[in-house]
């Protein structure tokens, strides 16, 4: 089990409230941003293709303690209090641990195959 300071990626799941979910896609994308200058080393804010109204915000972090300035930083406090009606309560995120990752890198001009193995114009695509 990792410990406490390891790195790991934060997941909030946001779910917005009825004819919000446009307007909260924009502020959330804005505020996701704001981690990378509490230490995160990546963001990204998925939205759900059959629940438009659900959101899954991401941020890496090396640190815990970094996490927790940002989300109790002004920026993440003025958000939950500016925006409290337009996401459902309780928010309730979690720390998790990598157990496995990749993708596949086209080379320079060149297009992925469509076919899920891997290769772009018939030339094995890097992985790392």
């Amino acid at each position: 089990m990792a410990g406490v300071d390891q790195p790991g990626t934060v997941i909030v799941p946001w779910y917005a409230t009825g004819f919000r979910a446009e307007a909260f896609a924009e502020e959330l994308a804005e505020v996701a941003a704001i981690a990378l200058r509490y230490g995160a080393t990546s963001f990204a804010v998925y939205r759900s293709r059959d629940d438009r109204y659900k959101f899954q915000q991401l941020a890496h972090f090396d640190h815990h303690l970094d996490w927790e300035r940002y989300w109790e930083g002004p920026e993440m406090i003025d958000f939950r209090a500016d925006h409290s009606s337009w996401y459902q309560v309780p928010v309730l995120y979690g720390w998790w641990d990598l157990g496995a990752h990749g993708h596949v890198l086209a080379p320079a001009g060149g297009e992925a195959n469509g076919h899920g193995n891997g290769k772009t114009n018939g030339v094995p695509a890097a992985q790392d």
